[in-house]
């Protein structure tokens, strides 16, 4: 089993980065492997939607989106996770996963998601359903935990105050961890569920 966390905040041992090395504990507990993508600082655009990557199978924009890909193909599950910024996740996030969930033609379906979202007062509620939505649109199952996937603080040291973020964490990646594994278990068996493709329908005719 392997997890990709994608982390959008600027400071990379900030509350993001903490909550997500406490998941990172977790999850070596039970074996699973994990790899921190910090995007926050990266100078990531958005997509431009010229439709390049239908022909070439890769983002026109040669960036850590590009690498990252097969990284994401070969991945069971991946972790989203962004400071809330004017109520919303940061920028650079929402266009890194944007350009790579549109960028790479493989199936995401049953890959595990999740995504994990930080403020020092409100704002975290809008910031991850918005996150969800990715995943819900991939055809991703979205990994609950025993309350929305959020920490509080204004710093690295402060999530670790936080006693039932810290624990929402831990739940957060033992509960991927189970899902991750009973999908696993299931494909083994009987395969993956078929989806019907191809019906795309406007609401303008």
């Amino acid at each position: 089993m392997k997890v990709l966390l994608i982390n959008g905040s600027p400071h990379p041992k900030g509350c993001i980065g903490t909550a997500f090395q406490i998941m990172v504990e977790e999850f070596a507990l039970a074996g699973v492997e994990t790899e921190i993508i910090n995007v926050g600082n990266e100078a990531v655009r958005g997509c431009i939607a010229c439709g390049s990557c239908r022909k070439t199978g890769k983002c026109v924009f040669d960036d850590l989106v590009n690498e990252t890909a097969p990284k994401f193909e070969a991945a069971d599950g991946m972790v989203v996770g962004s400071p809330v910024y004017y109520g919303q996740p940061n920028g650079n996030v929402i266009s890194f996963v944007q350009r790579l969930l549109y960028s790479t033609s493989f199936s995401k379906a049953m890959k595990v998601g999740a995504s994990v979202v930080s403020c020092r007062r409100g704002g975290n509620s809008a910031s991850f359903e918005q996150i969800n939505q990715f995943f819900g649109i991939s055809g991703m199952p979205i990994a609950p935990s025993t309350y929305w996937n959020d920490v509080h603080g204004s710093s690295g040291d402060d999530v670790y105050a936080d006693e039932e973020g810290v624990q929402t964490m831990r739940n957060l990646a033992r509960t991927m961890t189970f899902l991750m594994r009973a999908i696993a278990a299931e494909k083994e068996r009987s395969g993956l569920p078929g989806f019907a493709r191809g019906s795309r329908t406007n609401f303008i005719r």
